[in-house]
């Protein structure tokens, strides 16, 4: 009787086990990340950046939460909790990781361009034409087009913006048979099919969600490779590592530089999400500086949350919190980096 009992304790305690490891949660635990050196992405005319110090993107760790990792994230101070709705909204996990990808493709090229442009060198962005993001079920595009394919033509009409695109569709009656071009997986193809009424609107449409798609070439080639790695939070950071390879690399003077924020075509930087997460991250690698976006509240902002923290004011009370000597930096353009670590 004993030994049938054990046997069952054991059993039952596998099971829990199993559970506590392996159950999925509705939720999403985030969590500090990693602080990544750029000169393993970064190659400026075929060249890895091998001067002293490094430039570091930060990044946020996210996971689906499971009992024992979510039993785990209560004792530690920058983790926190995020429903699927709150990360994805409507989007399926294949279109949130597609935009993920999207976005940080996007910032590359945002980043070349800026630092290419602040260091006086050429290049040329190109239109390629609009990227899919998502195909509404009842779209007749559905099955033929799919995500990640980029539409260069329609009607055999080239355009220059995702709104060409969308008005020159938006005022065919629903119905009308429309004739598209586009790429997918590196091969030309074509498929016809009839606009459908897009709902809440009075227009019609392929019945798609689209960006703007583009690349960008240069004299002096740069290429900037990441994997497993998406958004574009990391855009400032690339500037600034592109920008001090083409520049003759003066501006690091062997430290150790991390940060955060999008960048603008413009060299507007722009906020993020999980900045104190990524102030941890940077700290753990030993950066001494961390730049900040530090874009100030808007009214509305305020009225909203009146409690409301902008990116370098939380970076800073994060950095406070675990005592870090790091010296956090507002910024609000690339200038202002390339200012401050001129000095």
């Amino acid at each position: 009787m004993k030994k049938r009992w054990s046997k069952w304790l054991v059993l039952v305690g596998v099971l829990v086990l199993i559970i506590g490891l392996f159950l999925p949660l509705p939720f999403y635990l985030e969590t500090p990340g990693t602080a990544e050196n750029l000169s393993n992405f970064v190659r400026v005319d075929h060249k890895k950046d091998q001067r002293a110090g490094k430039y570091m993107l930060t990044t946020v760790a996210l996971q689906q939460a499971r009992p024992i990792t979510y039993l785990w994230s209560k004792t530690q101070p920058f983790s926190e909790t995020t429903s699927k709705d709150d990360l994805m909204g409507n989007d399926s996990s294949e279109t949130f990781n597609q935009l993920q990808t999207y976005e940080m493709q996007s910032a590359i090229n945002d980043a070349i361009q800026v630092a290419y442009k602040k260091a006086g060198r050429s290049y040329q962005r190109k239109y390629l034409g609009i990227y899919v993001m998502s195909l509404m079920k009842r779209s007749q595009f559905n099955g033929k087009l799919a995500i990640g394919d980029t539409v260069t033509m329609i009607d055999g009409h080239h355009f220059k913006s995702s709104t060409a695109f969308i008005n020159y569709v938006k005022d065919k009656p629903v119905g009308t048979k429309v004739t598209v071009t586009y790429q997918h997986k590196g091969q030309t193809k074509k498929t016809t099919q009839r606009l459908i009424h897009l709902p809440n609107t009075k227009r019609s449409g392929l019945g798609i969600t689209l960006v703007d798609h583009s690349t960008i070439k240069t004299k002096i080639p740069v290429k900037v490779t990441v994997s497993d790695i998406g958004g574009p939070s990391a855009g400032l950071m690339f500037t600034t590592a592109i920008y001090d390879q083409l520049t003759g690399g003066h501006l690091r003077k062997g430290r150790k530089i991390a940060g955060t924020g999008t960048m603008a075509s413009n060299g507007v930087v722009g906020p993020i999400g999980g900045i104190d997460k990524k102030v941890v991250a940077a700290n753990h690698e030993g950066a001494t500086i961390f730049f900040a976006p530090d874009i100030p509240a808007t009214a509305a902002m305020k009225k909203a949350d009146p409690g409301y923290q902008n990116n370098y004011q939380v970076a800073k009370k994060a950095a406070k919190k675990i005592h870090s000597h790091m010296k956090i930096v507002p910024v609000k353009n690339f200038t202002d980096t390339v200012n401050y670590l001129a000095k």
